[in-house]
């Protein structure tokens, strides 16, 4: 498709058409925030790709978020990020670096205690779906807002965190402090549910708590994760990071095993979400910096408790771009793979299973068929753009290499982590180098 060379704010440069004469393929930075659906399976090209896309918008003073369950992800971004990025507040996560100070994300603080309950809530309710109930539901919500809405100077209570969780559900002691605490003007609810929870027998109570703790415990048994969610206030500014910065969190399932990937990458949108929805307050939307959103396997953490088609709908207001990639359609639940086929209007595909390729052909045809979409080469993709609001035809392009990496860019990164070398002041987000700014296909 011909992409228009006014973008205003830039295009990111997805790769080079592979039919007629040689031009760029780029999608512009107002349009990505229709959002990006990105199919491929390994070895397809989907990650490098990925990559190029992260290392654009760093250059270009982007925020982002990028969630990575494998970790190759983040590392090769690491080997290549742009001096100029090395400037701007950077968060690392990276349970196989013990160097690194280990950022915190307390899921508990904030000044939306409800907001925040319902999203801790969902999220677990959302992994733990098979072995989750109402009664679980309430518990851990009683729980949480508890914790955070009992007056903590009166009782010298510690700051909350999951890890207080236990206690107050088996110490009686530590549950008579928090409860003191609340206030019976604003916390009769809460102090019913309370009073209704120390009629039961303590074996009563045990069975009553056991599903909810067993989980848990599992997760805050771990070191790394307890470190990052309950062991103290949330310390990473998610305004600065989305007004320019990068937050980068390496997750391998391999290392912190499926559950406490899935449920720390869950908490890292929640609180991505928490800070994209606080732009509301930015009048007019120009204030709103773009930023983007980059979630690897996307069903594995896409777990807040709203829809998935509203948190799509929404992003686009707030100029949060989201990138979902992942590998086939089979892993996505029925629900969340209508909702991004209908909201996600980017579209880029990588070699499809014939299966797979059936469906997607819906968005590129008539250009490209289902046959074509199951022959794509390795580094070959299939894609169907928004441009200044409208669908465009679908093409194939062949994705651009990964940049060399830069000799001992990561170990310098890594360093000034350490060190708590970063910039204190959220940067500005104008001014890029290089020249992916201005390439557009023709």
């Amino acid at each position: 498709p011909a992409l228009p060379t006014g973008t205003g704010g830039g295009a990111k440069v997805l790769g080079d058409a592979d039919a007629g004469p040689p031009r760029a393929v780029a999608l512009p930075v107002a349009d990505a925030r229709q959002h990006v659906h990105m199919l491929g399976k390994t070895g397809s090209g989907k990650s490098t790709l990925l990559v190029n896309l992260i290392l654009q918008d760093a250059a270009a003073g982007r925020g982002q978020v990028v969630i990575d369950p494998m970790g190759d992800l983040v590392t090769n971004v690491l080997d290549r990020l742009p001096s100029a990025a090395l400037e701007r507040p950077i968060v690392l996560f990276d349970p196989c670096d013990e160097s690194v100070p280990v950022p915190r994300v307390n899921m508990l603080d904030g000044a939306e205690p409800y907001l925040a309950t319902d999203h801790l809530v969902g999220i677990f309710s959302k992994i733990y779906a098979g072995f989750w109930g109402p009664r679980t539901d309430d518990l851990l919500r009683a729980a949480c807002l508890t914790l955070m809405q009992a007056d903590r100077a009166r009782a010298d209570l510690p700051f909350p965190t999951l890890a207080e969780v236990p206690e107050l559900l088996t110490d009686a002691r530590i549950r008579r402090r928090y409860t003191d605490a609340l206030r019976h003007d604003r916390h009769r609810v809460l102090l019913n549910f309370w009073a209704g929870y120390e009629q039961h027998s303590e074996a009563a109570r045990a069975q009553l708590t056991a599903p909810l703790l067993n989980k848990l415990r599992g997760f805050l048994m771990r070191d790394y994760p307890a470190k990052v969610i309950a062991s103290g206030p949330t310390d990473i500014d998610i305004q600065a990071v989305l007004s320019g910065g990068l937050l980068l969190a390496r997750l391998p399932k391999g290392v912190l095993g499926e559950e406490t990937s899935r449920l720390l990458g869950s908490f890292l949108i929640a609180k991505t979400w928490q800070g994209a929805t606080a732009r509301a307050g930015m009048h007019p939307d120009s204030d709103r910096p773009d930023a983007a959103l980059v979630v690897d396997e996307a069903h594995t953490y896409l777990n807040l408790p709203l829809r998935v088609e509203d948190m799509l709908a929404e992003a686009r207001g707030y100029r949060l771009s989201l990138i979902l990639a992942h590998q086939d359609l089979g892993q996505l639940p029925a629900a969340m793979r209508e909702a991004i086929s209908a909201n996600a209007r980017n579209k880029i595909y990588f070699n499809a299973s014939p299966e797979d390729a059936a469906k997607l052909a819906k968005h590129t045809y008539p250009n490209l068929g289902e046959h074509d979409l199951a022959r794509l080469g390795a580094y070959q993709a299939a894609v169907r753009l928004v441009v200044a609001g409208a669908e465009q035809p679908a093409c194939t392009l062949a994705t651009r290499p990964m940049p060399p990496a830069i000799p001992g860019r990561a170990a310098e990164l890594r360093t000034r982590l350490t060190g708590n070398d970063i910039p204190a002041e959220t940067p500005g987000t104008t001014g890029a180098s290089g020249t992916t700014e201005q390439e557009v296909s023709a």
